[in-house]
């Protein structure tokens, strides 16, 4: 199939996945086409069947905010038209399912047989989407859609319960790569690190306040305060930094936290971790912990959002209720102490990670493609 496939080209989730899909697929004889308004950040290297489009957005003097969906939309017309399209899969409700909708009317009966697949991520719906300025958009661009996906179980409930939403949702994990994200041999870097034998504890986000990173920094506090020597990585930047550097000075600890801002390889830094923490306000599935536990390292999250169907209570590390630091801190000091109960949760967070393994979630992205596009669609819920 030739298949188009629209996101951001952020470190986010939604870019990450997208492009690595495309990656996926393209080494299945698919011939891909990546739309989008910069060089998505995972999409660094040449690759054989993927082309690179990239979104050219004019300024005008009329124009205070220049009509990114227009332009976009224009684009997307010209790829189905040119490049053949047998797909248009769209990552991100706004403004991606609007301007899909938007150039299948400008092509009209040429465009007829071509499906639009959405996929829901995260933020489009529970944030950007619940807009009242965006809400109606958001209704009538995933319901135009000819098949909608979304991450988890608990971002499909949220759309159904925010929006009035008339067609069938699929759920399709994010997914994980298991020969790129898997424990390996960095002894020398920990090395470097961590001189005198200490425990490294791990936080990778962008940095946003719902990723709460100065609270990272108080769950590991109480982890120091417990006689336990660690260092603590914080892997990203982001608005919220300067907060969590102040968090660090207030605590007197800078010199056992090291910023390493964003990073490319950020399974070598996996590959030392002993804990990883993910305390966030919100997220719709949790690919950050999901990297971790594929690189075999505990996770200590926030019960909240799609993280309970990642991480499991108990089994690949532990769930807390949102800003319960005391619960994070007492639970890491437990993982960290007792090498015994460490070992399990590192085996039995691999063993996790495994079910989200990336050809079987590409396989079912390219079934759905199939049944999308053979017209097999479910009845839409009443």
């Amino acid at each position: 199939m030739n298949i188009g496939i629209v996101c951001y080209p952020t470190f986010g989730g939604s870019g990450v996945v997208a492009t690595e899909l495309a990656k996926g697929l393209a080494q299945r004889n698919h011939k891909i086409h990546i739309l989008s308004y910069a060089r998505p950040a995972r999409l660094d290297t040449f690759q054989t069947n993927i082309s690179y489009h990239e979104v050219n957005i004019n300024s005008y003097p009329l124009f205070e905010y220049p009509p990114y969906d227009l332009a976009l939309a224009n684009q997307m017309a010209n790829m189905i038209e040119f490049e053949g399209i047998d797909v248009l899969h769209v990552h991100y409700a706004i403004p991606h399912a609007t301007s899909a909708f938007l150039a299948k009317q400008i092509l009209g009966e040429r465009a007829a047989d071509i499906p639009i697949i959405t996929t829901l991520h995260g933020t489009d719906i529970t944030l950007v989407g619940s807009d009242a300025s965006y809400k109606s958009v958001v209704d009538f661009s995933i319901n135009q859609s000819d098949g909608v996906t979304a991450v988890s179980e608990y971002l499909k409930e949220e759309t159904y319960k925010r929006f009035d939403i008339q067609k069938d949702i699929e759920v399709i994990p994010n997914f994980i790569d298991l020969d790129r994200f898997k424990k390996s041999n960095k002894s020398h870097f920990k090395k470097a690190i961590c001189p005198n034998g200490e425990k490294i504890v791990v936080h990778v986000s962008n940095f946003r306040e719902v990723k709460r990173v100065p609270e990272v920094i108080s769950v590991f506090d109480q982890i120091l305060k417990n006689d336990i020597k660690a260092k603590l990585l914080l892997v990203g930047d982001g608005p919220d930094r300067q907060r969590a550097e102040r968090r660090c000075r207030e605590l007197n600890m800078c010199d056992e936290v090291r910023f390493l801002g964003k990073q490319e390889n950020v399974e070598e830094i996996l590959s030392i971790a002993d804990l990883f923490l993910i305390p966030s306000g919100s997220e719709t599935f949790g690919l950050a912990a999901l990297e971790a536990m594929s690189c075999s390292v505990p996770v200590i999250s926030s019960n909240i959002g799609g993280l309970p169907e990642v991480n499991i209570h108990g089994e690949t590390g532990y769930l807390c209720d949102l800003d319960d630091i005391e619960c994070m801190a007492r639970h890491a000091v437990d993982i960290l102490k007792d090498e015994e109960h460490h070992e399990e949760l590192s085996k039995n967070a691999r063993k996790q990670a495994e079910r989200f393994e990336m050809s079987n979630i590409v396989t079912r992205y390219e079934e759905y493609y199939k049944k999308i596009k053979s017209g097999l669609l479910k009845q839409p819920v009443s």
